[in-house]
């Protein structure tokens, strides 16, 4: 049977600051995460996902404990492996995945305006993603809970999350603020990379 590991970071716990705080990666990653995945190993015997890829179970499962869990996991590490440090990261995309946005939304600036609003009207906790279908279109989608745009056979590429343990320890109520920092921390490479598989 398959046993989920916490994913380990590629940077260090304070490598994102001022935009991340080191205690916010230390409750977000450290005991969020590492929740969703001691949860999601003791849910697997018996359920019939033991052997399955996150993905798979996130698109299979109903909705429930197996799918929350496997769901937070995934967009827990789609979501901690898109950023570098301050100063390493690109300011914006580049090539293919940069003519696409600008082609749907007219300049990157358009689309990053999108993408926040679309963060912070999300009511509640959950995420918002830019994903790529079949076609290669580029869609904004606000994601419920544990949701992530696989269920609706989109490919996931960069999400901000709007749970409140992701900015509250640094932003408090200004979901707005956190989102519009963010873009900072992109590793855009990490994004294209997603959009090319």
């Amino acid at each position: 049977m398959k046993k989920y590991e916490l994913m380990a970071l590629p940077y260090a716990p304070d490598a994102l600051e001022p935009v991340i705080s080191k205690e916010t990666i230390g409750f977000h990653h450290g005991k969020h995460l590492q929740a969703y995945v001691d949860n999601l190993n003791k849910l697997l015997p018996g359920s019939g996902y033991e052997n399955m890829a996150l993905e798979e179970i996130v698109r299979k499962a109903p909705a429930g404990a197996v799918f929350n869990n496997a769901g937070q996991i995934l967009n827990h590490e789609l979501y901690f492996l898109q950023f570098k440090p301050v100063g390493e990261a690109a300011q914006g995309p580049k090539g293919a995945l940069a003519a696409q946005i600008e082609k749907q939304w007219g300049s990157v600036e358009a689309f990053k305006a999108e993408f926040e609003a679309k963060g912070v009207g999300l009511f509640g906790s959950g995420w918002v993603w830019l994903s790529a279908d079949v076609d290669g279109n580029l869609i904004i989608t606000q994601e419920q809970g544990a949701s992530n745009p696989v269920v609706k056979g989109l490919k996931p590429l960069l999400t901000f999350d709007v749970w409140e343990h992701a900015y509250y320890l640094d932003y408090q109520n200004r979901r707005a603020a956190h989102l519009a920092v963010l873009w900072q921390i992109i590793d855009w490479e990490v994004v294209e990379k997603r959009n090319n598989y």
